[in-house]
């Protein structure tokens, strides 16, 4: 018995140092960038290392700020995340709700339809061209359209509809209500944490927008911020050429390029961040959606 004791008090030891290393090496990374954003240039080009600034500053963030292109890049990401999270919402619950009901029409021709979109995928060539001859070449929507809905979040959405009982749904009938009356004031309201945990889902989505924007965006102003931070990123001084309101960094400029860099991360992973504390209650119930049930 004292042996397998000592057996499990090593173990725990070593496991609890190993999620140690492995938890500071995924925290250090983000708690540096943080830091560095705040740091002081004098300070930033005296000390290799900082771990905590002696001087806490904003420069950083009010060159950003300033600065039309990255404002630009904000106002088009919160408009993905906020529009094309509605409309995705929209698209997704409504027709997840119509092929959960028995009663709709080719009801199993409809579902082979979403099925195939899911198992086989067009490519990148003819989404291009149905994008292109569609007119949105250069336009927020080409990043909104295309990715309304997926075969996968209908399915698992459907999945959360067929768990509410058809009784609910023929006593609102029995009081005049219609199928969209139905589907407002009663299956919605009973779908907010599948609503709230997809809605996340499609939030950062469209927040992360890249590739995307790489294929249907050439305007540097209808640039997303992901796509301008990773020119940042990547090769701040080639920004903002023949654009008077981008990026032209200088290496006498009196904020550093890293800092700046590093401000350009948090302004671009904090909203998100945010976001998760408020919808957290109904996240957890809705991250269930589509679980077996006893």
């Amino acid at each position: 018995m004292h042996e397998k004791g000592w057996k499990t008090r090593l173990f725990s030891l070593v496991n609890n140092g190993l999620l140690l290393v492995v938890g500071l090496a995924t925290i250090f990374p983000i708690y540096y960038t943080v830091i560095l954003s705040f740091t002081d240039p004098v300070e930033y080009y005296q000390r290799s290392l900082i771990l905590w600034p002696r001087v806490w500053t904003l420069d950083a963030y009010k060159h950003l700020l300033s600065n039309g292109l990255f404002v630009s890049s904000i106002s088009v990401s919160v408009f993905l995340a906020t529009i094309g999270t509605l409309l995705s919402l929209l698209v997704t619950g409504g027709m997840a709700y119509a092929l959960s009901r028995k009663r709709l029409r080719f009801r199993k021709a409809m579902m082979i339809m979403v099925l195939l979109t899911f198992l086989f995928t067009p490519g990148l060539v003819p989404l291009y061209l149905v994008v292109r001859n569609l007119g949105l070449i250069d336009s927020v929507w080409s990043l909104i359209l295309p990715s309304l809905t997926s075969a996968w979040y209908v399915l698992l959405m459907k999945g959360f509809f067929d768990s509410i009982p058809v009784s609910l749904e023929e006593a609102a009938m029995i009081d005049g209500s219609n199928d969209i009356g139905v589907f407002w004031r009663i299956i919605l309201p009973l779908s907010l944490p599948a609503l709230v945990a997809f809605g996340l889902f499609f939030a950062v989505g469209y927040w992360n927008t890249y590739f995307n924007a790489l294929m249907f965006i050439n305007d540097q102003k209808m640039w997303p911020l992901q796509v301008l931070l990773q020119n940042m990123l990547v090769d701040p001084t080639t920004m903002g050429s023949g654009n008077g309101g981008g990026f032209a960094f200088q290496v006498n400029r009196q904020v550093p390029t890293e800092t700046l860099k590093m401000a350009a991360v948090v302004i671009a992973t904090v909203p998100i961040m945010l976001v998760y504390p408020f919808l957290q209650k109904h996240f957890a119930k809705g991250a269930m959606v589509g679980s077996v049930k006893e």
